[in-house]
């Protein structure tokens, strides 16, 4: 921030954050307010790349002790699958889909909050660091096959950071945000693996798991994301996938004090307005991705959720999510 020329204090405090709270990389902070922090930085700022270049700068220690279970994994799949099992000790608000085929795997990031947030600053953090993850476990001369972000190209003063951070072109206006590797590097070996450090690094984390094991609210929030596009993210469904009864479930959430179907459209909301900022899905694209079975279903949702349809919101997006303008959930 400083070498931008911004002093970054008085944006911590409007976050209600402390630089003391920043420099400890096991402290958790609010996920809203880190994503809202690095909005409203980059509009102070005036870059829009901010999210990248923090990126840049972040060393994988940032991630705490699990990132000396990632470093020594034998294998890039075994680091993304620590960082997926412990991801309540990095961040707890976003999730990783790891898609494979055809001789290729995507891994795909998506943010879960409980109201609609202006993602562009960090998911570019996110991805950022995934594939600085990768590249630690499998060589810095590794890079991604492509990197896909949902957001447009930015001024062309601002892309000379996309070649040095991902070390491939990349590719603007996407559906999703997330990367395409070469299937065959998920199981390559990795020369820096040690197992008696990372089985030391898990008995760490799981030391202490006990204060942050994954609440039933979180595995329902995931399996919505991983159901909605297939139109059967039902609580039935769910409740199959744990493996328990729908009364069950039902119990679980209101112990968490919320219900399957305020989950379901929280989140989404929180995907709607992620897929309709990016001007390349069409809004019959949005509603199969969010599970209606027609566009009629998904205009009257959108319309009672938002206070406008898709195409009428949608018009509004480039005012409404320019770096550092908050969201409201309707009330």
């Amino acid at each position: 921030m400083w070498e931008l020329g911004v002093d970054p204090a008085p944006l911590l405090r409007e976050a209600g954050l402390s630089p003391q709270v920043l420099a400890n990389s096991e402290q958790l902070i609010s996920g809203v307010a880190a994503m809202r922090l690095l909005e409203r930085s980059a509009a102070a700022t005036g870059c829009v790349t901010l999210g990248l270049r923090m990126a840049e700068k972040r060393s994988l220690a940032s991630l705490g002790a699990i990132s000396l279970m990632v470093t020594h994994a034998s294998s890039l799949r075994l680091a993304l699958a620590a960082l997926t099992e412990f991801r309540n000790r990095v961040n707890s608000t976003l999730m990783l889909q790891i898609e494979e085929g055809d001789g290729v795997v995507v891994v795909r990031e998506n943010f879960v909050f409980s109201t609609p947030e202006p993602l562009r600053q960090g998911s570019d953090l996110a991805l950022g660091v995934l594939v600085r993850l990768c590249a630690d476990v499998l060589g810095e001369n590794w890079a991604p096959l492509a990197v896909c972000f949902s957001h447009e190209a930015p001024p062309v003063r601002e892309m000379s950071i996309f070649p040095r951070l991902f070390r491939c072109r990349p590719e603007f206006d996407s559906q999703f945000d997330g990367i395409v590797i070469d299937a065959r590097d998920l199981d390559r070996a990795n020369s820096r693996a040690d197992s008696d450090l990372a089985s030391h690094a898990r008995k760490l984390i799981e030391a202490v798991r006990y204060a942050d094991l994954q609440t039933t609210q979180q595995r329902i929030e995931q399996l919505i994301v991983l159901l909605l596009p297939t139109g059967r993210a039902t609580i039935r469904t769910c409740a199959e996938s744990l493996g328990v009864t729908i009364r069950t479930l039902q119990r679980k959430l209101d112990a968490e004090g919320v219900g399957f179907n305020e989950l379901l459209n929280r989140v989404r909301m929180q995907l709607a307005t992620q897929y309709l900022a990016n001007p390349c899905v069409r809004v019959t694209d949005v509603a199969d991705l969010l599970g209606y079975g027609s566009i009629g279903a998904f205009t009257r949702w959108h319309t009672q959720s938002f206070g406008a349809s898709p195409k009428k919101l949608r018009a509004r997006y480039p005012d409404r999510f320019r770096p550092g303008h908050s969201v409201r959930a309707p009330r």
